[in-house]
Parts: structure tokens; C-alpha cells; sequence
């Protein structure tokens, strides 16, 4: 009796950790296939032809349209760059650079992939539409208050995400000459 209790607490836990990994690597997976830099991660074989096992469930589950390897590619951020989880009560500063693209965009959603933005207002960030400092670096802000230089209102309340996508890049393919960095998100304020 004393056998079968103890071979049936290891089936247990085979089957609590087998299907916690699934269930990890389906919604979030980081440790299986993705690029990550600083709060930023992207799934590196999202639009390869032949993407790796976790990347091709991570894609299957999330149901969005995936750049080609060739087109793009897109990070997403939701934390800060102090690891604290990004805030629509905050006020967010993404400082620093991009690494080289033809063009990128900046978009602030919330969790399921819905615009933030103030209605009425830019959508997104994108390299047309920012202004510069004289060393190519740039400062935006995110943020439901009036904010300097570079300035995205959202609205609502509760978490959100970031999404920068890199057009026709090839600073992460391998190719590129150097390692591309991408920016800060600095947390400034929040509203109590």
C-alpha cells in the first residue's frame, strides 16, 4: 500500500511539472527560443520557415500575423528595465537608441493586444515621427500626463505592453557588424 501511495505522489508530480513547463513555454517561453535584451524580448524564428517547437506554439497560441525573417523583426517589453511590471498609472521614459532598421514602431497595448492611445491621437511612436537629440539618441514618454519632447498618451488603467518592431533590420540575424542594443524604459512616476 505504502508503494502505490508513493508511486502515485511521483505521477503527481511528473505530471504538475510536465504540464507547468507546457503551460510556461506556450504563454511566455523566454528561456526557449526568444532574444531578449534588457526588459525587451523577441521570438527569433517567429517568421522563419521552419521555427523551433516553442516558437511555433508560442505563434499558434498568440494567434498574431508574425513579420518574416526577412521583413522584421518585434520585441515586446512589459516590464521596465527595473523589472517592475509597465503601468498605465506611470509615467515611462524610453531612452537610448535603436538599432539600425529602415523604419520602426512603438506601440503601447493592453494585455490582449488593444491600442492604449488616446483616441484621437498617434497610435504609436515611429522613426518619422520623433524628434532626435544630436547624438541619434531619443526620448519618449509614455504616459496618461503631459509629458516633454516626445510624447504618447494612453488612457485606462492596469498593465500594458510595449511593442517596438524593427523593419527590415539585420541587427539581430547575425550579419550585422555589432551587437545591437535597444532602449531603456525608465519608470519616472506614478499616480497614487
Amino acid at each position: 500500500m505504502r508503494f502505490l501511495g508513493h508511486l502515485l505522489a511521483m505521477i503527481a508530480v511528473a505530471l504538475a511539472v510536465g504540464f507547468g513547463l507546457s503551460w510556461y513555454a506556450l504563454s511566455d517561453g523566454r528561456f526557449f527560443g526568444t532574444i531578449d535584451v534588457g526588459p525587451w524580448a523577441a521570438w527569433r524564428d517567429a517568421g522563419s520557415p521552419t521555427p523551433d517547437p516553442y516558437t511555433r506554439a508560442f505563434v499558434s497560441r498568440n494567434g498574431a500575423l508574425q513579420l518574416g525573417a526577412s521583413e522584421g523583426l518585434q520585441f515586446v517589453a512589459n516590464t521596465d528595465s527595473d523589472g517592475q511590471r509597465l503601468d498605465r498609472s506611470c509615467r515611462y521614459r524610453i531612452d537610448g537608441t535603436t538599432p539600425v532598421a529602415t523604419f520602426w514602431t512603438l506601440v503601447p497595448t493592453a494585455l490582449d493586444g488593444t491600442p492604449i492611445a488616446r483616441p484621437g491621437s498617434p497610435a504609436a511612436f515611429n522613426s518619422t515621427r520623433i524628434a532626435r537629440a544630436g547624438d541619434g539618441s531619443m526620448q519618449l514618454y509614455v504616459s496618461k500626463t503631459l509629458s516633454p519632447y516626445n510624447w504618447l498618451e494612453i488612457t485606462g488603467d492596469g498593465p500594458f505592453v510595449l511593442a517596438l518592431t524593427l523593419y527590415d533590420t539585420s541587427s539581430f540575424t547575425g550579419v550585422g557588424p555589432t551587437v545591437a542594443t535597444l532602449p531603456s524604459i525608465i519608470r519616472e512616476a506614478c499616480a497614487s
